[in-house]
């Protein structure tokens, strides 16, 4: 997981973001009950999240990652079923 400030991770699962999040919350040496305050959500929807739970509220997540001082960015790709510039 890149951790240098100002660098893009992938992210493909919501466990992927869970870490992430998690990451940076250690990174910043936060509790989970401290950063949760900070950012405005309760303990179990932080710990939900870091989890990797796939039903969390994306406004809740979204108030995590600024909270944390992250960003989201969503890129275009190749969806999944075309190959090769065809659809299959």
């Amino acid at each position: 997981m890149a951790s240098p400030e100002n660098s893009v991770t992938g992210v493909a699962t919501t466990k992927d973001l869970g870490l992430y999040i998690r990451n940076a919350r250690k990174t910043m040496n936060l509790q989970q009950a401290d950063a949760a305050l900070l950012c405005g959500v309760g303990v179990r929807f932080l710990s939900d999240l870091e989890n990797g739970k796939e039903t969390v509220r994306l406004g809740s997540v979204l108030k995590v990652i600024a909270g944390l001082g992250l960003a989201l960015a969503v890129a275009r790709k190749q969806p999944f079923w075309i190959q090769n510039g065809r659809s299959t």
